[in-house]
């Protein structure tokens, strides 16, 4: 079916992530998981981070690309050649933000075309900045994110004795 786009921050990569790249590489030929640089936000992880976390987490999945792009998703897609972005969606007010990317994006890049896909039922709660939250108060993140990832957010938020 061709190749799709994966975006997004995975500032970390959760097992919500996880599980919609994987379904979208059963899907399709091959699948370019897109990590936004973002200048604009201040990433808790750094890019190089973001990419080792995700290449660990999906180093089973064959046919897929980890890549990072800056600017506009629509440039990413027009210059790989790409027609179709996929999307997780966990409620309804995801729904509406991604609706409005996907109607965007399309007027920018006709032909541009966006899947949702929606969440499992047991990562439907389950974002970044929850898990982020959750691990700077101490609080146990095994079991929504990969292993590598709790191993980074446990060591990026352990302070060294005073």
């Amino acid at each position: 079916m061709g190749v799709a786009l994966c975006p997004g921050s995975y500032d970390p990569p959760t097992n919500g992530h996880i599980d919609v790249i994987e379904r979208a590489a059963q899907h399709f030929d091959s699948v370019v998981v897109a990590i936004i640089e973002n200048p604009g936000k201040d990433p808790l992880f750094s890019l190089e981070e973001r990419t080792a976390m995700l290449k660990e987490a999906l180093g089973h999945v064959d046919n897929l690309e980890i890549a990072s792009f800056d600017g506009l998703l629509v440039d990413l897609a027009r210059t790989r050649g790409i027609s179709v972005i996929v999307k997780g969606l966990r409620a309804v007010s995801d729904f509406e933000y991604e609706l409005q990317m996907a109607q965007m994006n399309t007027t920018l890049l006709p032909g541009l075309d966006t899947i949702f896909v929606t969440a499992t039922p047991s990562w439907s709660f389950l974002s970044s900045s929850l898990v982020k939250q959750v691990a700077r108060y101490g609080g146990a993140v095994e079991g929504l994110v990969p292993p590598g990832v709790a191993k980074a957010l446990e060591t990026r938020f352990t302070k060294e004795p005073e």
